[in-house]
Formats: structure tokens, C-alpha cells, sequence
């Protein structure tokens, strides 16, 4: 074992001095390894990532909730007929009313969705600010938090009340001097809207939601300006199951009432569309398994590169060392002894280059979290992977050059200039 240390730990000199000696060959060739094990473990940081936050996002909304309007998200593995979506029916009141009580209906609640909309108070005026017009339970299918003030009573979302809601950023541009915008007023279509309630920030949501530029009013009170009932309008039904087994059997339920309620002929298809977040995160897999296998392509061409350039390196080495060799081998050194310390100095080398590469990754990851507000972690997984890569690459270009230095002739290798 002792042995074995005084090995490792003589050729980690030898490969520094290899550095120092041949820096601009060394670093190039480094370069290789750093980029291949950088691409690799970028792509898998990013996935992992991605993966984590779409993950969280689906158990904070909750993967028991679907999403009925017009639309379907995904083309189902065939034509997106969006001519057809075009002309269904909307959703509405009467649809509402028709899925609350079913069995497997924990909370079901109708929102309508208006962008790009002008928005303006007494000091400001903003383009381009999404406006949710919610029923009763919108709270309980989006997890929504206030940070002051209140969120709107069953009378007033019933009744029409002329009442809103803001989103963190909308507060931030109509009162840039952050003063408190409970009890002020805002004008949406002409409509003068008392802010009751502020939210946190949440960022965008994977359904779709970006309630951080939003204002939330009573469904009743958009109604009563646009008419929601006509095909230019897409309002979207929310329904949440009991629990997440029961959500089978709870689209078994929707379909069949909704079918009934619009008097849909048994040999018809569906006339409206049931989403599930579900969908959103199964199609991404496959996306994020497409970017992985360009990743560890784009990764090993590099590291093929960077593999060549670390077996010319010890070629050279070799080279360079062969009267040292023969004197080692001449004062009794195995062949084993000679293979393993330079098989031990590519290792090395290939070693230096995964950790200029990983550590590259690291700072990508701070760098993300901080200013792209994306968090991003690399993860113990990820640097065995990178680490346990750059070992491979390192056995694989030190080999060769390894095992011909360990069948030098040592009266050859002494002689040798």
C-alpha cells in the first residue's frame, strides 16, 4: 500500500513537471479533455436541473389537476388539428356546474385568460399585462401566497365585484416609489378595479400561468365587458381530483358529464380538451434524452481529441525518459512498476483536465442561479460521472505508451540518445 502511494504521489510530480516543461503542448491537450468532460456534465447539470424544477413545480400545482378547454396541448402523436380546436364550443358556467359534486371533484373553478392587455393607475400606463378572470376555488388549483393585503371573498368573485388582485412585477412598474397599493385603483377596459391583494413572486408556471404580470378580477367582472361565450374566447375549466388516484377515474367523470351537458352523440369525439401537467413533463423527457445523447456526442469528440492528445503527450514522454527507464529496469524495477507509473501520470493528466471542466461547470451553475434566476446544481452524481469519465480516458491514452515503455530493452534503453 505504501508502495503503491509513493507511486501515485511520484507521478503526480512527474505530470506537474510535464506541465511546467511542456505548457502550451500540455494545456492543449488538457483543453480536449476539459471541454469533453465541460459538454458532457454542462448538458447533464442542465437536465438534472430542469428536471428537479419541473418536478417541484408539478408537485407544488399538484399532478392531481387537469386543464378542459379547446385546446390539447400535445398533438397525441398525430396532426394537430387546430381547425377543428378551432370551432369547438368554450367552456363556461354551464360546463362548471355540470362537473362540481362529482365524486372524484375535489375543486373545480372556470378562469379566463386575457393577454397583452393595457393596464394603467393614476401615475402609469402598461401594455402587455395578463389578466385572470377567476371563479370561486382558482386559489386551490394554483397554490397562490399573498404578501399583503387579502385575496378575494366568495361574495365578491359571485357577485362581480369590481376588485383585483396584482402580480409582483405589474406592482413593481404601475409603483415604481413601492408605495402600498391596497385600496388603490386601476383601469381595465375603462373598468375602475380596487386592489384588494398583492402575491408573491412566483415566476411562471408550467400551465401556463405568469401571475407575477398579472391581475386576477372576478370572472363575473370580464364577463360583463367581453363576451366570453364567443368562440374569440377561450375560457379554460380547472378541475382538482379528491387525491391522485382517484384522477383516472375523475377524467372518466368529466368526459361523460361534459359530454352530456353538450349533448355530444355517442359516435362523436370529444368536443373539448382534458390536459394534464403530466403530458407537459412525459414530452419533455424526451426531449431532455434527445439533448443528452447531442451532449455526450458533441463530449466525446472532444474528449477523442483530448485522448489522442494525452497518449502523444506520453509517447513523447516516454521518448524522453527511455535512459531513465533503462536504468530503473537495470536496477531490478518490474515491467509492472513501469506501466503503472506512467499509466498513473496519464490518468493524472486526463484527471487535471475533468476538473478544469467540472469546476468550469460549477461556475456555469452559480452563474445561472444568480443572474438567469434558473436554479441549477450540480450534484455529487454528475462530478463521479465527469470524474469517473476523465479516469477512463486517461487508462485508455495511457496504455499504450504505458505498456511500451514497460517492454523497453533496459541495455537498449541506456544506450538510447
Amino acid at each position: 500500500m505504501k508502495a503503491l502511494l509513493q507511486l501515485i504521489q511520484f507521478s503526480f510530480l512527474q505530470a506537474i513537471q510535464e506541465l511546467r516543461v511542456n505548457r502550451l503542448r500540455t494545456t492543449l491537450s488538457l483543453l480536449g479533455i476539459s471541454i469533453g468532460i465541460f459538454c458532457i456534465i454542462s448538458v447533464l447539470t442542465v437536465l438534472d436541473s430542469m428536471e428537479r424544477n419541473i418536478r417541484k413545480e408539478v408537485a407544488t400545482l399538484g399532478s392531481d389537476v387537469v386543464y378542459i378547454n379547446r385546446w390539447p396541448w400535445m398533438d397525441e402523436g398525430g396532426e394537430y388539428k387546430w381547425w377543428d380546436f378551432l370551432r369547438r364550443p368554450s367552456m363556461g358556467v354551464k360546463e362548471l356546474k355540470a362537473v362540481n359534486g362529482l365524486p372524484h371533484v375535489q375543486f373545480a373553478t372556470l378562469c379566463f385568460s386575457e393577454n397583452n392587455v393595457t393596464i394603467k393607475n393614476n401615475q402609469n400606463e402598461l401594455s402587455g399585462v395578463n389578466v385572470y378572470a377567476v371563479m370561486p376555488y382558482f386559489e386551490n388549483t394554483q397554490n397562490l401566497e399573498i404578501l399583503k393585503g387579502r385575496y378575494f371573498s366568495s361574495t365578491e368573485l359571485e357577485g362581480g365585484t369590481a376588485c383585483g388582485v396584482i402580480g409582483d412585477k405589474l406592482y413593481n412598474e404601475l409603483f415604481p416609489s413601492q408605495l402600498n397599493p391596497i385600496g388603490t385603483y386601476v383601469f381595465y377596459h375603462g373598468k375602475k378595479i380596487k386592489i384588494i391583494g398583492l402575491l408573491k413572486k412566483m415566476g411562471q408556471s408550467m400551465s401556463g400561468f405568469d401571475f407575477d404580470n398579472g391581475l386576477l378580477v372576478p370572472y363575473y367582472v370580464t364577463s360583463s365587458i367581453l363576451d366570453l361565450k364567443s368562440l374569440q374566447y377561450d375560457p379554460m375549466l380547472i378541475v382538482k381530483a379528491s387525491n391522485e388516484k382517484s384522477l383516472e377515474e375523475m377524467t372518466y367523470e368529466l368526459t361523460g358529464a361534459l359530454r352530456a351537458i353538450r349533448k355530444v352523440k355517442p359516435t362523436e369525439p370529444n368536443n373539448f380538451a382534458i390536459n394534464k401537467l403530466s403530458q407537459i413533463s412525459d414530452r419533455l423527457d424526451t426531449i431532455f434524452a434527445t439533448i443528452n445523447v447531442i451532449g455526450f456526442v458533441i463530449g466525446g469528440f472532444s474528449l477523442i481529441v483530448g485522448a489522442f492528445g494525452i497518449a502523444n503527450i506520453m509517447f513523447v514522454t516516454v521518448k524522453e525518459r527511455t535512459k531513465m527507464i533503462g536504468l530503473k529496469k537495470a536496477i531490478g524495477a518490474p515491467a509492472a512498476t513501469i506501466l503503472m507509473e506512467f499509466l498513473t501520470e496519464a490518468v493524472i493528466l486526463c484527471l487535471l483536465g475533468g476538473l478544469f471542466g467540472i469546476i468550469s461547470v460549477f461556475l456555469l451553475s452559480l452563474l445561472a442561479t444568480y443572474l438567469a434566476d434558473f436554479e441549477m446544481v450540480l450534484t455529487l452524481k454528475n462530478i463521479g460521472i465527469g470524474t469517473s469519465i476523465s479516469l477512463l480516458v486517461g487508462v485508455l491514452a495511457g496504455y499504450i505508451p504505458a505498456k511500451k515503455a514497460a517492454a523497453l530493452n533496459p541495455v537498449e534503453a541506456i544506450r538510447s540518445h
